[in-house]
């Protein structure tokens, strides 16, 4: 059966705190199985029948009705998921250099031409964008909180939904999915 990892955006911020065992049991009362959390920000691992562009619908369905909030979903099958974490589109010397940080953004689709130059402008000596398939990488050369970008400018800038996860925890969470 295959495998798949959601990437769950209002997951434990902003007020919106839900445990791990409800959030694995509200996965299992959609039929998934072999259903695991991965840190409280949530990351869930599971096995199902149905077809990925289907499940981030019917999650973000489930979970509108079952938390009161909508909760953006983005899954990624297991096998993009290994190829995402080892991705390594900007030079490796700077992306695990001391103080830096890198970052995964999960898109619903391929950003526009237009809006991938938009991100390109917001670029800065500290900040590098590069995007592969409905994945953008950032590389922040300082602390992610002295930039002046943020995921709701990202959005915005992108004309679409992401969430964004630390390569470090996208490398965890593909190395459980074996």
């Amino acid at each position: 059966m295959p495998k798949y990892v959601a990437f769950l955006r209002a997951i434990n911020v902003g007020g919106h705190v839900v445990k791990m065992d409800n959030l694995r049991g509200l996965f299992e009362s959609l039929g998934f199985t072999e259903v695991a959390t991965v840190i409280a920000s949530g990351n869930v691992i599971f096995t199902s029948t149905s077809r990925s562009p289907a499940l981030e619908k019917k999650i973000e369905d489930h979970l509108r009705q079952s938390l009161g909030y909508e909760v953006i979903t983005f899954v990624r099958a297991t096998s993009e998921l290994k190829a995402i974490a080892a991705c390594r589109p900007l030079d490796s010397s700077e992306i695990d250099a001391a103080g830096n940080a890198f970052y995964i953004g999960f898109l619903k689709g391929s950003p526009s031409d237009e809006a991938k130059q938009k991100l390109a402008s917001l670029a800065t000596d500290d900040d590098k964008f590069h995007f592969s398939g409905h994945e953008l990488y950032w590389l922040r050369r300082k602390k992610f909180s002295d930039s002046k970008l943020s995921g709701p400018l990202l959005e915005k800038t992108l004309g679409m939904r992401t969430t964004l996860r630390n390569s470090t925890t996208v490398k965890r969470i593909a190395s459980l999915c074996s």
